[in-house]
């Protein structure tokens, strides 16, 4: 395996560690924010790095240089591929965008010290190459989330059962398989990688934790624990290489069930949380139907698909959560006539909406595109049902934006325009989401590639299985 340059992944994963260990001893909330958006900084600038060296390097996975963290763990635990490369900093990109866009009237409420913690264990599970790694790191994932939900008072039962059922799930799974088990028990194990992978990933009917998340969290929590889509990654790693023709199209057919209903709940949501919640369960779980019908077309749409949600949506979480910290909870049943107050956010909210569903001359066109391709070419009733669940969520973001920004005249007292942090954060996510519309060449180029490797090692593991078989039964 190649080396990077630098440990970039090792650095990446320890900065938000150590600011989180500063930031948790700070009394003072500004500077609190202050050391929490550095570190933030400081992790996206390693992350970049480790993408930039990778691609530059033109191999296909590689590891740290020096490799102190995984030598100590016993083995090359953290690399990178053509999978994690851009993957790695986006997770970082969502987190300091959300932690920029955090008003100070907001600050002395958001856990920034245990949102650092949440990067550093999603970026070691993004960068870890051992399925156990993956399974454990998921698990650790949902501790932050937990602390808040108890420091809130509000009730962990659903979040709880959920969280412990995808992981023994996983667990139970990954042990089956590993431990070289009949062929008449080999569906068994994958099954249960499959369901702990779709209840991770929120499909339907197991889908009630990301509301009620979505519900009793604060925004930016709940935000940063479903965009990035680790059910996705981890479907890709501990799913993939060793289902079966059956358990993908299980997969792929409940994946399209959830995009359907969930994108008919959006449509008819009267809570903005819980449209956003629906809106990403119908988009994310494309991503799912790309991935499990396993061509190189549908995986690599799929994928661009994946990098969209990461971009589009999280814009679309930002600017609710902005609209928020102004307002308070935002209903869909009545009109607010936001638009002469925010503007920008007016203009940035519908940008991202309409990105997420594949507008044209946006990061989402393409990848949508390229899923419907890939979906009709194996299913056509499948692709009609894509291109209609994308008509759908058009319909819903359209429906959210005439709610909350026009139709009446909103009167304040104080200000209500947007800050220079939020300022910000919305160019560099506008900038991202129209160049990677305009020039979607190097992205298509790279999940291609991405595409093409998942496919070459799904392949070599189905033959490393039907030899096990093979002298399985010799030896009976």
């Amino acid at each position: 395996m190649s080396e990077l340059y630098l440990p970039w992944l090792e650095l990446a994963i320890v900065t938000p560690l150590v600011g989180a260990l500063v930031v948790s001893r700070a009394r003072d909330a500004e500077f609190a924010w202050r050391r929490a958006l550095s570190a933030n900084g400081l992790t996206l600038c390693f992350a970049v790095g480790a993408w930039q060296d990778f691609t530059a390097m033109g191999s296909l996975e590689a590891h740290d240089r020096w490799a102190v963290l995984s030598n100590w763990l016993g083995g090359e635990i953290l690399a990178i591929d053509q999978l994690s490369a851009p993957i790695v900093p986006l997770a970082a990109l969502l987190y300091f965008a959300v932690t920029l866009a955090t008003l100070r009237t907001r600050i002395r409420h958001y856990p920034f010290a245990r949102s650092l913690v949440s990067l550093a264990l999603l970026l070691a599970m993004l960068s870890c190459r051992q399925p156990w790694g993956v399974i454990t790191l998921l698990a650790a994932q949902a501790v932050p989330p937990w602390i808040e939900l108890r420091a809130r008072g509000r009730s962990t039962r659903v979040f709880t059962l959920h969280t412990l059922l995808f992981v023994a799930l996983l667990a139970a799974g990954w042990a089956m398989t590993e431990s070289g088990i009949r062929a008449d028990d080999e569906s068994v194990a994958i099954g249960l990688l499959a369901a702990g992978v779709m209840i991770r990933s929120g499909v339907v009917p197991l889908h009630c934790w990301m509301s009620d998340l979505f519900e009793n969290a604060t925004f930016g929590t709940a935000l940063l624990y479903v965009t990035p889509m680790a059910g996705a990654y981890a479907a890709v790693r501990l799913v993939l290489p060793v289902a079966s023709e059956w358990a993908l199209q299980s997969i792929a057919l409940l994946s399209l069930m959830t995009a359907v209903y969930a994108g008919g709940m959006a449509l008819v949501q009267r809570e903005a949380r819980r449209f956003f919640c629906y809106l990403f369960l119908s988009i994310s779980s494309l991503v799912l139907v790309g991935l499990e019908v396993a061509t190189p077309i549908s995986l690599t749409g799929g994928l661009c698909v994946w990098i969209s949600v990461g971009l589009s949506l999280a814009g679309l979480g930002l600017t609710l959560r902005a609209l928020e910290a102004r307002t308070g909870r935002l209903s869909l049943a009545d009109y607010h006539g936001l638009y002469e107050h925010t503007p920008k956010l007016a203009a940035f909210f519908l940008l991202t909406g309409l990105a997420s569903v594949g507008f044209p001359g946006t990061v989402g066109f393409v990848g949508m595109e390229i899923l419907v391709e890939g979906t009709v070419n194996a299913n056509p009733l499948a692709g009609m049902l894509v291109v209609f669940v994308a008509a759908l969520n058009g319909i819903a973001v359209l429906h959210a934006y005439f709610r909350l920004f026009t139709g009446t005249v909103h009167t304040a007292t104080v200000s209500l325009r947007s800050r220079w942090p939020e300022r910000i954060a919305v160019l560099i996510l506008t900038a991202l989401i129209l160049v990677g519309g305009l020039i979607p060449q190097p992205g298509v180029a790279s999940r291609y590639q991405a595409a093409t490797s998942i496919i070459a090692r799904r392949q070599t593991a189905g033959r490393e299985a039907a030899h096990h078989a093979l002298q399985h039964r010799i030896q009976r």
